[in-house]
């Protein structure tokens, strides 16, 4: 596997020599100063290259190039944004950058209740619980209606976990479930978020995946012709938050979205951890059904606490079993004759990072823990298979 890290651009407090000398040699970024729609353009692409392979290491994944609202919900302006959209992969392309993952999450790319779950060894980890979710949702959002999306029992669960909290972790929950997309430190106003899940009130399932089937049928076709290869991120977490409609969540999803648009360049970030968050996923059966259609590695663990509660666990230490995976994945790639990108998606908060701004989940030390630990499982297996 080609051993990457994610940086955040030149503002991010996580260094290119900090990740140098982490061990990887790959970059998975995007150039997030570009508003959502708009087309990187050549000289952007090659800037931030300059910037990157100055440091000794390669931009070998974008992750992620947006895709607009308008093109989810296929409205307004959804045309042009598509014909901007695929100007973007050619550029890249041809700067040789050959990798984009995206997503197709309405509004929020990722959802977590605490951003600072206190592990036994002290450092800290991102958590999702459900009750807290559902007293956010009902009682402190007020989304019109939400009530409906819960049982009784669910609802009266929220408020006794309400009832606990104080007027400022009120406020922590309210700014930890609507942080905006990675690179972003902005959350969204209780009047905007209301304001845009409006957008999706005619929106299903059904609807949001024929949106997304056309998308690609339109720009699958022409990343082919180019050699890149578009990596759709799973739903994080893989199930509906919001009322808002989720298609990248289960094994059935995966094939749907595959099937439709037969193309190679039509694949997957293969993410362990939000496919795992669903223990009705069968992560190796993905492997085996999808394996030539994984075009990026993200491998982080998570665990279940209980049918309401997951928190993200150690790289190797978690619901997953890693060595199973990373044995897959290597058999697959010696079958392929590929190296797939991997990054090791996410890492626990540790003292020494605690005092340093970072993005939750992207401290430097606990990746760096994270992609040793990768690594060493990476090489063990490998010499066990003579590979």
């Amino acid at each position: 596997m080609q051993q990457t890290m994610r940086w955040f651009g030149p503002k991010d407090n996580v260094t290119l020599l900090d990740i140098k000398q982490a061990g990887a040699t790959g970059i998975v970024t995007a150039l997030h100063q570009i508003p959502v729609g708009d087309v990187w353009e050549v000289a952007d692409i090659k800037q931030r290259q300059h910037i990157i392979e100055g440091s000794g290491l390669e931009w070998t994944v974008v992750e992620s190039l947006p895709v607009h609202e308008e093109i989810k919900r296929r409205t307004g302006n959804y045309l042009q944004y598509i014909e901007n959209y695929k100007t973007s992969i050619k550029n890249l392309s041809d700067c040789g950058i050959k990798i984009i993952t995206y997503n197709f999450m309405p509004i929020l790319d990722w959802v977590r209740t605490n951003h600072n779950y206190i592990n036994q060894d002290g450092s800290k980890a991102l958590l999702y619980n459900q009750d807290a979710f559902t007293y956010f949702d009902v009682f402190l959002l007020k989304r019109p209606n939400a009530e409906n999306d819960y049982s009784e029992v669910q609802k009266e669960n929220a408020l006794k976990f309400g009832h606990k909290l104080s007027q400022d972790e009120k406020e922590l929950l309210f700014k930890n479930v609507l942080l905006g997309l990675p690179g972003s430190k902005i959350n969204f106003t209780q009047e905007q978020i209301l304001s845009v899940l409006n957008n999706y009130a005619d929106i299903d399932n059904n609807k949001l995946r024929e949106n997304l089937i056309y998308f690609l049928s339109e720009v699958a076709p022409f990343a082919s012709e180019y050699g890149a290869k578009l990596a759709i991120h799973p739903d994080d977490p893989p199930f509906s938050v919001l009322g808002l409609p989720r298609i990248v969540s289960t094994e059935e999803d995966l094939k749907t979205i595959l099937d439709a648009v037969p193309f190679n360049s039509n694949g997957l970030c293969y993410c362990t951890g939000s496919l795992g968050a669903n223990p009705d996923n069968n992560l190796e059966k993905i492997i085996d059904d999808f394996g030539d259609r994984i075009h990026f590695l993200h491998l982080r663990n998570t665990f279940r606490e209980s049918e309401t509660v997951f928190r993200e666990s150690e790289h190797l230490k978690g619901d997953t079993k890693m060595e199973v995976i990373v044995e897959k994945i290597l058999l697959l790639m010696n079958r392929l004759k590929v190296s797939l990108p991997m990054r090791p998606d996410h890492g626990f908060l540790h003292a020494v990072d605690e005092t340093k701004e970072t993005y939750p989940g992207y401290s430097l030390v606990g990746r760096l823990k994270g992609l040793a630990e990768l690594r060493g499982l990476e090489m063990g297996i490998a010499y066990k298979l003579n590979l």
